[in-house]
C-alpha cells in the first residue's frame, strides 16, 4: 500500500460510470467466472485501491483490465490501472514478474502470456465493436530509458541465438482463448506466407480491413508459443510473431488506435529478442519512432532511434541501417534542423547504395526498396519546406522520382507521394502543379482503409489556405471539403500530425 491516492485507476474509473459498489460486484462475479469464486471484494476495498493504493492480489488486476477493457473500448492494461508492485528502492529490476506483469522491458517468460493476452483483449473489443481512442502515448525517452539495459546486455541478444533448455509456459490469458497446438516446419511455412499476404495486402490497401485477420493469427501463435519446440523451429515461431506484431502495430496506428499501436510494436521488439533477432527488435522500434513523428513528437522519436541504432548490433546490414537513418532524417526536419537532416539523408544514400540488395532477403525489409528511399527523402524535404521553403524544390524532385520507382500495388505509398509533392509544390508557390497531384491522390484515397492518408491530405488542405482566392485552389478545397470525413477521435499526444 503506498498510502497514496491511485490517480490512473481512479481516472479510468472516473470515465466508466460506475459506483465503488458496482465495480466491486462486477469484480466478483467475473472472478467466479474464471474460477475464483472466493473472492469477495466489497465497496470499501475498492475505496482503498483508489483512495489510498491498496495494491489487490492476483486475480483481482487481470479481472479488473478485463472489465475496463470492456467498459471503455480499448485495450487496458494492469499497468494502466496502476496495479502493479513496484519493486523496494534499490532492488533488482522487477519488471515483467509476477506482481509487475505489464512492466516495459517485462521478463522473458512472459512474453507469450502477454501477447495472448493483449491479442485475446484485442479481439474481444473488435467482436464487440467496441474500439476507440486510448489513453497518452508513453513518452520516447521513457520508453528508451526503460529499455536501454535491457536491449544491450540480455544474453539471448548479446549471443544472437534462441534461448534454449526451459519451455515457455504461457498462461492462460484471455478467457475466450484458442488453443493452439505444437507445430511442425510446414505449419511454419504457411504461417509466414500468410505474413507475406498480410504484409503486401497491408501496402496496397491500407491496415484497416485486415487488422484484425492479423490480431487473430498473432494470437494463434502466441498459444503456439506456450509450447517447447526444437531450437530452430522455436526461432522461427518467434519470428512470425515478431512480423505479426509490428504488422498488427502498423495496421493498428494506420488506423488510429496509437496506444493499442505502441504495446504491439513493444511486442514485437520482445518477440524479435526471444528469437535472438536483433535488427528485427530494432526495427520494430523504429515504427514505434515513425508513429511519435506522425504525432508530432520528433524529439520522443529521435529517442527511440538512438536506441534502435544502438541496440541493432554491429551485424545489422546496410539496408536496415539506411531506412533507420531516412526516420531520423524525418524526425530533424520536423524539428527544422536542415543541416541534420541533410547529412542523415546522406548517410542513408550511401548506406543503402552499399547493400548491394543483400537487406532484400530480409523479409521485414522488402517493403524498403528504391523508391521507398526516395519517398521517406521527399517527406523530409517537404516536412522541412515548412521552415525553410527553399527545401520544396528538392522534395518535389525527390517525390517524382519515388512516383517514378513506385510499384503500382503499392497504393498507399502512391498517395504519401502524390500528397509529398501536392505539399511540396504548395510551399513552393506553384499552386497549379500542385493542383494535380493532389487531385491524383483523391482519385484512390477513398479506396483504403488507411486514416493516415487522410491526416495527410488535412495537412496538404492548410496549405491551400494561402491561395485562397486563386480559382483552381478554390474548386480544389472544395472537393476535398465534401470529400473529407470528419476528424476521427483518435488520440494525437500533445503534437500535432506531422506527415506519415
Amino acid at each position: 500500500m503506498s498510502g497514496q491516492p491511485n490517480t490512473r485507476l481512479g481516472d479510468l474509473f472516473g470515465m466508466t460510470g460506475w459506483s465503488k459498489g458496482e465495480l466491486a460486484r462486477l469484480v466478483n462475479r467475473r472472478a467466479a467466472a474464471m474460477g475464483h469464486p472466493q473472492l469477495a471484494t466489497d465497496t470499501s476495498r475498492v475505496r482503498r485501491w483508489i483512495d489510498v493504493g491498496e495494491i489487490p492480489r492476483d486475480p483481482v488486476p487481470r479481472v479488473m483490465a478485463a472489465l475496463f477493457t470492456e467498459r471503455l473500448g480499448r485495450v487496458v492494461t494492469i499497468e494502466d490501472l496502476g496495479l502493479v508492485r513496484r519493486g523496494r528502492a534499490g532492488s533488482a529490476h522487477t519488471a515483467g514478474s509476477v506482481d509487475n506483469p505489464d512492466g516495459v522491458p517485462w521478463a522473458p517468460e512472459k512474453t507469450a502470456a502477454f501477447l495472448t493476452e493483449f491479442t485475446g483483449m484485442d479481439l474481444m473489443l473488435n467482436r464487440r465493436g467496441l474500439v476507440g481512442a486510448g489513453a497518452a502515448l508513453a513518452a520516447g525517452s521513457a520508453l528508451s530509458t526503460a529499455m536501454h539495459d535491457w536491449l544491450h546486455t540480455d544474453p539471448v541478444l548479446a549471443a544472437d541465438r534462441p534461448r534454449e533448455g526451459d519451455p515457455l509456459h504461457a498462461e492462460p490469458a484471455g478467457w475466450d482463448r484458442y488453443e493452439a497446438a505444437p507445430v511442425g516446419s510446414q505449419e511454419i511455412d504457411e504461417l509466414e506466407n500468410s505474413v507475406e499476404v498480410f504484409r503486401a495486402w497491408d501496402a496496397s490497401r491500407g491496415g484497416g480491413l485486415q487488422r484484425k485477420a492479423v490480431v487473430g493469427q498473432l494470437n494463434e501463435v502466441g498459444g503456439m508459443l506456450a509450447y517447447h519446440h526444437p531450437a530452430h523451429l522455436q526461432r522461427r515461431l518467434w519470428g512470425v510473431a515478431a512480423n505479426l506484431a509490428v504488422l498488427a502495430g502498423w495496421m493498428s496506428h494506420d488506423v488510429g488506435l496509437e496506444p493499442t499501436a505502441q504495446k504491439y510494436f513493444l511486442i514485437a521488439a520482445h518477440a524479435a529478442r526471444e528469437g535472438g533477432d536483433r535488427p528485427r527488435a530494432s526495427e520494430a522500434l523504429s515504427r514505434a519512432a515513425r508513429q511519435k513523428i506522425h504525432l508530432g513528437d520528433p524529439g520522443e522519436a529521435l529517442d527511440l532511434m538512438k536506441l534502435a541504432g544502438s541496440g541493432a548490433g554491429e551485424g545489422t546490414l546496410p539496408r536496415t541501417r539506411a531506412m533507420f537513418r531516412t526516420i531520423e532524417a524525418w524526425a530533424h526536419a520536423s524539428m527544422g534542423h536542415g543541416q541534420a537532416m541533410r547529412r542523415t539523408l546522406g548517410e542513408a544514400e550511401e548506406l543503402f547504395v552499399s547493400d548491394k540488395g543483400v537487406g532484400e532477403h530480409l523479409s521485414w525489409m522488402q517493403m524498403f526498396d528504391e523508391a521507398d528511399l526516395y519517398g521517406m527523402q521527399a517527406l523530409a524535404y517537404r516536412t522541412l519546406a515548412e521552415h525553410d521553403p527553399s527545401a520544396a524544390p528538392v522534395a518535389q524532385a525527390h517525390a517524382k522520382r519515388a512516383l517514378a520507382l513506385r510499384n503500382a500495388e503499392r497504393q498507399r505509398s502512391q498517395i504519401f507521394d502524390h500528397l509529398s509533392m501536392a505539399s511540396a509544390c504548395f510551399l513552393g508557390n506553384d499552386p497549379e502543379q500542385a493542383d494535380v497531384y493532389a487531385r491524383l491522390a483523391l482519385q484512390s484515397i477513398g479506396e483504403t482503409s488507411s486514416l493516415r492518408t487522410w491526416d495527410r491530405l488535412r495537412q496538404m488542405y492548410r496549405l491551400t489556405g494561402q491561395y485562397a482566392g486563386h480559382a483552381q485552389i478554390d474548386v480544389l478545397r472544395g472537393d476535398i471539403e465534401r470529400v473529407m470525413p470528419k476528424a476521427p477521435g483518435r488520440n494525437r499526444g500533445t503534437g500535432r500530425v506531422a506527415g506519415a
